[in-house]
């Protein structure tokens, strides 16, 4: 089915690699990494090797992640998380990239739609980023990987997000950079957008059914709004 931009009422944002830079993120702390041991290997490439391992990562990452969810304890990995963060045992995130055109996109689009975040990281991490760069207040409402019972990629956070935004899952568009965001959007019903600016490639979004697959959300408002 091809995508029917006359449908879409409410738009779901993933945020890692959708909003947020985090694959160049990644990136750049591995290759520097690399680096480091560039005496052992002259010839790698740093930057070329980091890329591939974070995107060879994709997968297991989301496989992992599921696998807490479907054990019911990813609340208490979570909860462990954030006490060793209160501890200062880890240190606490604080250097956010942001896709290049996402607040305007975001500002242009809120004008039109109603908006809601639907994100498996947890809510410390999506709303440390989202007040970071002023963003909360385009939303209606914000999934985290704590929000339902179940996240990507399984549906619940898709219709947790259309029910609070009072329109039919049919009426939402799920945007987001892999094939776990695809398939949650599918599932619960709602179109879906791949973008490029993460981890998935056009041809895992493809096959996984994407209805479109744009470079980024940056390229949004031409798509929903001429």
């Amino acid at each position: 089915m091809s995508f029917q931009p006359e449908r879409v009422q409410g738009l779901c944002f993933d945020v890692d690699g959708t909003l947020r830079d985090t694959d160049d993120q990644y990136v750049h702390k591995l290759s520097t990494w690399i680096d480091k041991l560039k005496f052992l290997f002259p010839r790698i490439n740093s930057h070329k090797t980091s890329r591939r391992l974070v995107m060879g990562l994709e997968t297991p990452a989301h496989f992992f992640y599921n696998l807490l969810d479907w054990l019911t304890i990813d609340d208490e990995i979570v909860t462990f998380g954030s006490w060793l963060h209160d501890k200062r045992i880890l240190k606490p995130q604080n250097e956010f990239l942001i896709i290049s055109g996402v607040e305007s996109c975001l500002s242009h689009l809120s004008k039109k739609f109603q908006m809601a975040i639907v994100s498996a990281r947890g809510e410390r991490g999506t709303m440390a980023f989202l007040d970071h760069f002023n963003l909360t207040h385009f939303f209606n409402c914000i999934a985290t990987g704590q929000t339902v019972s179940r996240t990507k990629p399984q549906p619940d956070p898709v219709l947790w997000a259309a029910d609070q935004m009072g329109l039919s899952p049919e009426n939402c568009l799920m945007i987001g950079d892999t094939t776990v965001d695809i398939r949650a959007g599918r599932t619960a019903g709602a179109q879906t957008i791949g973008v490029l600016s993460g981890f998935g490639s056009e041809h895992e979004l493809k096959n996984e059914n994407a209805d479109l697959v744009l470079k980024s959300v940056a390229d949004l408002p031409d798509i929903l709004t001429n």
